[in-house]
Parts: structure tokens; sequence; C-alpha cells
């Protein structure tokens, strides 16, 4: 009947926006799912859902036997229930003995993962939404945060507002409704981020800013290999290789970034990278930086991530209330399922395939012979629809996203989805480009159909209970793993019955994390309340990581970056290389992607919510009005965008709530009044 926020969670504290408010409506649209349907003779048509169920176990069994079993896949997202992902990685790497699990979160996180793990040694953020209503000075990086996380936008206008000083500094590629609420916005050309990002650390080193008591006791330096490609061809391998440095190496190597120079390299004015320095180099300042998909969807994304945390560790602004680099997550569980129980090629729900002492716990918990979980990593998400292409997978089971629409290079992916050969499931909750390529949908549970967990940015676990049954046949996700799982063999592995299984799951999966220093938190705690942050210890949250005073697994006074065998966080000597990219006299403008309030990602669920729908009723490209006028082109009209790869046509926005510049010049765009 109608969606309100939560009062006692403490990451909206009751407060929803346009989406949250209206998802109730995302349950009855008029083409919902509620059958199973089997492509036969190259039509779907309408089957119970238990001959559905067996004919994907049967060809899974049948591919198995054919082509091995590297030759079956699955492939989900951030929008996977901890259960959902749980279940998938234990089916896949533990009982059939393949670690061809990904998610559609490789593609927009694993530069967060590579950042924290390259950094920190372990791909936990330190920080949480509480830093907020500490901080002094918000810097955005590439992040439009009031439409892509709008109710943690809010908290920062309200801090703002309640407190004297506060800043806002949104620093983009264009100006958005984050630029009209920032103190100031400044804009840069794409991936030139990476040489103002050395600037600022260039400048708070000629300016003595450095922490030097922090630095001393707590960072190491290190150097890494570049010119490394960027990935754009199949089979691509690529190893960095840490090698160990003085501080007295770091400033040399930033001798090329003074701000002078990068001024000519990013069209960011050298006085806007001093003002950035001097805001984290103001030992009375508490700073948190905060970025999402324009830093990790970058083409050197693990840098850029590097190059922040290098900005914090100089000036010792981390792991305290109120400061810290922090990297959002998108999708309601990119972080609590991807992340965490390892629905990623290399991953299991504790360490690495790679690692023996990993492999054991996990054949222990899952009961399984410990050859079979391979210690060999397969396929990243990209690679895996390749793999699809060239035929080494033939049968893939698409779960809780749209990939016919989101990955890049599109064409290909879908072609080979067709081949004669392929078999493709998908469960779905709507008809989708991905399901049209399909040979079995399974329709499925909504989250409000259905229990389960997720997984937030700032390692909270939130448990949600069903509220409405599940219409026709629809059945929960982690559900229809487990009938599949039987049907192949594993009634062992998945013995749970239909009423406590996310309760068993929950049980079952906690046991990888049964640590005294990093535990979390029993099943009872998370229904009584609105989330509970992991390490979840002596029945209390940690809240900031690296510092004794508030994690459990730190050891003595000061802080213990643990992660790293050297218990030091590591400053990376990271370079400018110029995107994979750039316009020519052929592709002279720039493409980039943007989000939108209205919408979530491909508009599967949120156009079939009336308003929303009307609101934005489709996809639109935004044009600097001087260009539009050069073009002919007025506000509304249809242009055609074509890349190397594709094209398509979209109409125009001009002086719309997203204005790209014409150029990247040397000044700052907008400044806020005070």
């Amino acid at each position: 009947m109608a969606v309100k926020g939560d009062p006692n969670c403490s990451v909206n504290k009751g407060l929803c926006y346009v989406k949250g408010y209206h998802s109730i409506q995302i349950l009855y649209g008029e083409d919902r799912i509620k059958n199973a349907l089997v492509r036969r003779n190259g039509r779907m048509v309408r089957v119970p859902m238990e001959e559905a169920l067996d004919l994907v176990a049967r060809k899974m069994k049948e591919t198995i036997k054919d082509h091995g079993k590297d030759a079956v896949a699955i492939y989900g997202s951030g929008q996977w229930s901890i259960a959902d992902g749980y279940t998938a990685s234990k089916l896949f790497k533990g009982c059939i003995g393949t670690n061809n699990v990904e998610a559609n979160a490789r593609l927009c996180m694993a530069s967060a993962v590579t950042g924290f793990l390259t950094s920190f040694g372990l791909d936990e953020p330190m920080g949480c939404y509480d830093d907020i209503h500490h901080a002094d000075v918000f810097i955005t990086w590439g992040n439009n945060m009031a439409e892509m996380h709008p109710v943690l936008f809010s908290r920062l206008l309200a801090n703002r507002r309640t407190k004297k000083n506060v800043k806002i500094i949104d620093f983009a590629t264009r100006l958005t409704r984050t630029s009209q609420a920032a103190d100031k916005s400044i804009l840069f050309g794409p991936q030139t981020d990476l040489a103002v990002a050395n600037a600022i650390c260039y400048e708070i080193i000629r300016n003595d800013w450095v922490n030097w008591e922090f630095v001393n006791r707590h960072v190491s330096f290190h150097r890494g290999k570049t010119k490394i490609g960027y990935g754009t061809e199949d089979n691509f391998k690529f190893q960095d290789r840490a090698e160990s440095v003085s501080f007295q190496d770091y400033r040399v190597f930033l001798e090329d970034y003074a701000p002078e120079k990068v001024e000519k390299i990013s069209g960011v004015k050298a006085e806007d990278i001093k003002y950035m320095a001097a805001l984290y180099g103001d030992p009375d300042k508490k700073v948190v930086s905060f970025w999402t998909m324009g830093m990790n969807q970058h083409t050197r994304g693990t840098w850029i991530n590097n190059l922040v945390y290098n900005i914090h560790l100089l000036v010792g602004k981390i792991s305290t209330p109120g400061n810290g680099p922090f990297s959002l997550t998108g999708q309601p569980s990119a972080y609590g399922t991807v992340r965490e129980v390892g629905t990623l090629t290399h991953k299991l729900p504790y360490g690495v395939v790679s690692n023996e002492k990993a492999r054991k716990m996990a054949a222990r918990i899952w009961q399984v012979p410990v050859e079979n979980i391979s210690p060999k990593p397969t396929y990243h998400t990209v690679e895996m629809f390749r793999a699809l292409d060239r035929g080494e997978i033939k049968f893939m089971w698409i779960q809780v996203t749209n990939p016919m629409v989101t990955m890049p290079n599109l064409r290909r992916y879908r072609d080979g989805a067709k081949k004669e050969d392929r078999f493709i499931v998908v469960s779905e909750i709507y008809p989708t480009p991905t399901s049209d390529v399909a040979d079995v949908i399974l329709p499925s549970a909504l989250w409000v159909e259905r229990e389960g967990f997720f997984g937030n940015s700032e390692r909270r676990t939130q448990h949600f209970e069903q509220m409405v049954p599940p219409p026709g046949d629809a059945m929960c996700i982690t559900w229809q793993l487990i009938e599949v799982a039987r049907r192949l063999g594993f009634e062992k592995q998945f013995p749970w019955s239909n009423k406590t299984y996310i309760k068993d799951i929950w049980n079952e999966y906690i046991r990888f994390h049964d640590n005294p220093k990093h535990r979390m938190a029993p099943y009872e705690v998370l229904r009584e309340r609105s989330g509970v942050q992991w390490p979840f210890v002596n029945g209390r949250e940690t809240k900031w990581r690296y510092n004794p005073k508030y994690d459990p697994a730190a050891k003595g006074e000061s802080f213990d970056f643990y992660g790293k065998p050297d218990r030091r966080a590591w400053i990376w000597l990271r370079p400018y290389e110029p995107p994979a990219e750039s316009p020519d006299s052929e592709y002279p403008f720039w493409l980039n992607t943007g989000r939108i309030l209205e919408h979530w990602h491909t508009r599967s669920m949120t156009r079939r919510v009336p308003v929303l729908h009307r609101a934005v009723p489709s996809a639109y490209v935004e044009i600097n009005p001087e260009d539009a006028a050069a073009l002919g082109i007025t506000n509304g009209s249809k242009v055609r965008i074509t890349s190397r790869r594709g094209s398509l046509v979209m109409r125009a926005s001009i002086n719309g709530r997203g204005r790209p510049p014409r150029e990247w010049p040397s000044s700052s765009f907008l400044t806020r009044p005070t």
C-alpha cells in the first residue's frame, strides 16, 4: 500500500527519496513475469516451475558431462541478497567445482576492491556514515551524490545547515545537481583527476602540511608497474609488482605534478588545486572524500583510489570520526553480497581461492572435498562474456541483472548469447533485453516478497522480512538455486527447509568469520535491529577500522593497518596516464555516463512505476549549448551518437540538470554565494 523510511535506521533516519517512496509500485507492473517460460521452436511457452527447474538442472548436467565443469557459469549482481550470493558460491565453487561465479559489481567496484587491497591489504572500508556528522569538508570526486546517493547527500546538507564553516566541494567532469548545492564546483578533463590528486600531494608536501608523526609510524612508500595497457583485448593479463621506495623518491616523483603543470593537463586552475590541498592540509579541518562510479569505472580506477588514499594518509586524516576516504557502493548489496560472500571468480566467503587455508575452511563448512574448490580463478565479468561468445562457456545462469543492456561492447555479447549451442537461463521479474535471449526464464520474487539480508558501504548488514507473497509461481532466487542444487545431487550440502533456510544460510555463512576479532552479528540480533555494522564483537559494532579506540582487531595505542605484512598503509607512486581513447578528428567528442535521480540503471523496474516513467520517459544525451548550436541541434531533437563500436539515437538535453563543458578550461565553473 505504501512505503516509509525506518526511523530507527541510522543510515536514512526515516527518510526515503523518490525511488524509495514509489518502490512498492514495482510489484504491480502489468507485464510482471509470474510463470516459468521455456523456449521451444523459437517461442517462449509457459511451463510449470518444476518442469523449468528440471530442465535447468538437466542442461547443467549435460554441459558439464560434454564440455567440463568450467563450461557452466552464473552471473549475478549487487542486487543479490547475501543468501542468494552465498548459495550461488557454494553450489558452483564448492559442489560443481568451477570458479565461474561473477557479478556486475565487478564492473563498478573492482577498482574500489583493488584500491583497498593495494593500499591497506583488506577490502574493508575503514569509515562509516557517521563521518558525515563530524566532518567539516566534503570533497566529492566525480560523484553526483545529489542524484546517486540523495539520502546521504541530504545528510551533508543538514550538517552544513547546522554547523558553521562546513564546505562541500564538487570535483567533477560536468555540472550537476550536486554542483548547484556545493560551495564550489571545479571541473576537470576525464581521467586527469590522477594528475590533480598527485598535485594535491605535491602541495601538501611543499607547504609542510604532512602529518609526520602519522606518516613515520604508519605509512610505507611503493612504486608499481606503469604503462600496463587497458584490458580491452581478450585474455588480457596484468600483475602489479610493488617496489619499496623512500619518501624522498616519492617527493621526486611528485615534481612532475606541480599545480601549474597539472593545470595544462587537467584544465583545473592551479589556484583551485592549491585550494583543495589547503583544505586537506588544514590541521583544524576534518575532511571526508566521497566517490563512486566516476573513479571506480575509470580505466585507471585502482590508481585513482590509491591516490586519494595517499592524500588522506599524508595528512593522517583517516580512521577517525569525520576523517576518511569513502568509496560509496551503489547497489543495495554490492558490498555485502559480492565482496563479502565471494561471488567473484577469485573469492570465497573468507579469503581467496588461491589460498589453501581459505579453501580448506570452505571445504569443511560446505562439506565437500577440498579438491572440489579450484585454486585458480577463471573469468572476470568481461572475460566471462567473451568466453561465452568464444564457446568456452556453454551454459550461463543470469540473475538480478540486465547485462544485455549494461555490458560494454554489447553487440558482441548479445550475438554470443544467441549462438546455437549456448543455453541461457534468466531469473527475472520483468521482461528485459536479457530475458529476450533466454532459453529459460524463471519468475523471481522481489525483496519485499521474501526474507533476506543486504550489506551496505559502511559494513552494515540489514535484515528484511517478507511482507507480501510473490505472485504466481515466482520464487526466491535463493530457493531456485537450492532446488537446482538438489536436482544435481547435492542434497547433503543443501538440506534446509523452506521455512528456515535464510536463517540456516546465515548461521552457516558466519562460521567463516568466527574469529574473536572479526565476528558477524547473530541472526536474532539482526532481526531485532535496523542493521548492524561488522565486525560485531562482544555485542559492539565497529565503526572505524584500524584504530584501536574502535577496532578490536587493531593492536597498540595508535593506528594499526594490520591488513599489510608491515602493518602500515601503503602510499603508491601512481602517474597520470591518458584514457584509452581521447577525442580526435574522426570522433571529436567525449562520451561520459552519469546517473539520474528517477531511474535505477536500465529501468527494468523503475519504468514500471508510472510517476517515475512520466518524469523521465526515455534516455537522453546532454550536449554543451555551444556545440549544439554549431551542429544545429535544439533541445529535445533527436541525435545519433556514434562510436567506434556502435550507434544509437537519443533526444538532446541542452542546459538541463546536467551541463557538460565545451572543453575543460582553467577556471572554476561555479562558486556558491556565501
